[in-house]
């Protein structure tokens, strides 16, 4: 169990806070029992949701370092858990030729961990003495089901197997945030040895705390009106609905235009922070965007 700098859930919260994330109290519930507990916590979402943040931010709160592990398909366990050197091992079977060793003796030699490179999961289970490290697996659904089974026996025991070297286990389990944005179902194995949190779009008052936390320098009638407003766009029939980084990308927009309040013209002008795709852009440019912003600008 690691030491914490937090002794229950209020002084984590207020922890996320300082470090300008807004939880709700059932995600900083669920995020003190994962370190309490060391359990692996899987966060799943839509994209821009918040859920690479947290493994960020836990990192500062904990002071330690951050390691993390972006997924994509095809990704194996040379990319991710580790791989041999193979030019500096045919350059040290050379040596030991030369110097008359033994095929027993060279077999020992270029497979020690001099010659081991460590990718980011091998690495989050050395700790050299001091705080463990946060491992951050960042969109895990982006992976397939090969993967999946390597990362098995690293959540449930926190160590990982080489077939030359033997087993590696982590003298203090690191603290392991993975995230998903469930664009493919993840495996029940997997879910079984995590703790799980979904994070929904937030309301307007959050949105507009976090709005708040993230910009501290925006107006505060823009951040309200920007949260209204981004709230009535996810009522919309969109083929992706804007998560809170694209609220915060397009209240940066604004303040860089000079805008202190919303005006339709502004956002007509800048639709193109909220929504990524021609055909949401289509949709909501013109009359109904006039219409949030009329309703963001009466609320």
């Amino acid at each position: 169990m690691q030491d914490l700098p937090y002794a229950s859930i209020e002084e984590l919260e207020e922890s996320l806070r300082s470090h300008r994330y807004v939880a709700g109290r059932s995600l900083a519930t669920t995020l003190f029992l994962a370190t309490k507990l060391d359990k692996p916590l899987l966060l799943e979402g839509e994209a821009g949701v918040g859920k690479t943040e947290v493994g960020k931010v836990l990192a500062e709160i904990l002071g330690a370092r951050l390691i993390r592990l972006q997924c994509y398909e095809g990704i194996d366990v040379n990319n991710a858990v580790y791989e041999w050197s193979y030019a500096r091992q045919m350059l040290q079977i050379r040596m030991l030729e030369t110097a008359g060793a033994d095929a027993a003796a060279m077999e020992r030699e270029i497979f020690s961990p001099k010659f081991l490179v460590k990718r980011p999961l091998l690495q989050a289970l050395e700790t050299d003495g001091g705080r463990p490290p946060v491992l951050l697996i960042d969109e895990i659904d982006r992976s397939d089901d090969e993967f999946e089974a390597f990362l098995l026996e690293l959540l449930s025991d926190y160590q990982i197997s080489i077939p030359e070297l033997g087993t590696i286990t982590a003298q203090r389990p690191p603290a392991v945030v993975i995230t998903s944005n469930r664009t493919r179902e993840i495996h029940d194995a997997l879910k079984r040895r995590c703790l799980y949190f979904w994070i929904d779009y937030p309301s307007v008052e959050t949105e507009y705390e976090v709005v708040l936390a993230r910009i501290p320098d925006v107006p505060p009638v823009l951040a309200r009106q920007v949260s209204q407003f981004i709230a009535g766009v996810r009522q919309l029939d969109l083929y992706k609905l804007p998560g809170i980084a694209e609220t915060l990308d397009w209240t940066r927009s604004l303040m860089a235009l000079g805008q202190t309040e919303l005006t339709d013209t502004a956002v007509q002008a800048t639709l193109g922070s909220v929504v990524k795709y021609q055909e949401d852009l289509h949709r909501l440019r013109g009359e109904r965007a006039r219409q949030l912003f009329a309703q963001a600008v009466l609320a």
